[in-house]
């Protein structure tokens, strides 16, 4: 099957596409392919006979490194970008967690409160005494 019949079939986070597809889709040569991966830009998987797979998730991370590079920033400053930017979607993730979690706790101790509380109807009475008489 090709690599084109392949991502007809469907979108898919698995390797999909060769070298040379891969470069097509990014509008590059696949030499730029295998510089970024030496530099550790991008890491393609192998199949059984050794031969570059491109996943949808590389493509996109190609596309992201060309936008960068067409802005001016250099392999090492790409590198340092790509991984600020990993490291942002990782603390945003476990931001979104923490407050989840914090959501949770507060409904749970509202709960608690309103099973704590009791209606003042069920209130026993209790006898008022004035001063004076």
């Amino acid at each position: 099957m090709s690599a084109m019949a392949e991502h007809e079939m469907g979108p898919s986070s698995g390797p999909t596409y060769v070298i040379s597809v891969a470069a097509a889709l990014a509008g590059v040569h696949p030499q730029t392919l295998r510089i970024y991966e030496r530099k550790g830009l991008l890491d393609p998987k192998r199949s059984a006979g050794g031969n570059r797979r491109y996943s949808d998730a590389d493509i996109v991370a190609l596309r992201r490194i060309l936008e960068l590079t067409n802005a001016g920033v250099n392999l090492e400053g790409v590198r340092r970008v790509l991984a600020l930017e990993q490291q942002v979607a990782e603390l945003a993730k476990s931001l979104e967690e923490a407050r989840a979690a914090m959501r949770d706790a507060v409904e749970q101790t509202h709960r608690q409160y309103r099973r704590d509380l009791v209606p003042l109807r069920l209130a026993l009475p209790v006898a008022v005494r004035r001063r004076g008489r």
